[in-house]
């Protein structure tokens, strides 16, 4: 069985993302941190905007990191994690915070997981666009 090589995600690539959603949320008058992690959960980039909440960089954060850890963005997790959800008992052996709030993206290149966005300082909707608006940009 052979398999084919896909690019990671590059600096490139992880500048792009958050230039991209910092355009998205900019146009629609939001200020937001934004961070992109490779497949490793290394961060590639990091932009936390002083007049975002103080908190919004480490919501970036986490959002990107739960994103990449479960393989699925995470305005789809948010009912998973309530009691009687599919989550709700998710072991916490993880050596970072998960946050189950919209605004988290896996980033895939030709179908393969390669790392993922967050996005954090907006309503949790809003986050979740502009990290799709990065997303979109990246394929």
């Amino acid at each position: 069985m052979s398999t084919t090589a896909v690019a990671p995600l590059t600096t490139e690539d992880a500048e792009l993302l958050v230039a991209t959603a910092r355009r998205a949320a900019e146009d629609a008058g939001v200020t937001v941190s934004v961070t992109v992690l490779d497949a490793g959960g290394h961060p590639l980039a990091f932009r936390r905007d002083d007049r975002a909440v103080l908190i919004s960089g480490e919501t970036s954060t986490r959002k990107a990191y739960t994103a990449l850890q479960l393989d699925a963005p995470t305005a789809d997790l948010v009912d998973a994690v309530q009691p009687g959800g599919l989550f709700h008992t998710l072991p916490t052996a993880l050596d970072r915070p998960l946050l189950f709030i919209a605004g988290g993206l896996p980033v895939r290149r030709d179908g393969r997981l390669i790392g993922a966005i967050g996005v954090g300082g907006g309503a949790p909707e809003q986050d979740h666009g502009f990290a799709a608006a990065a997303v979109q940009a990246l394929a």
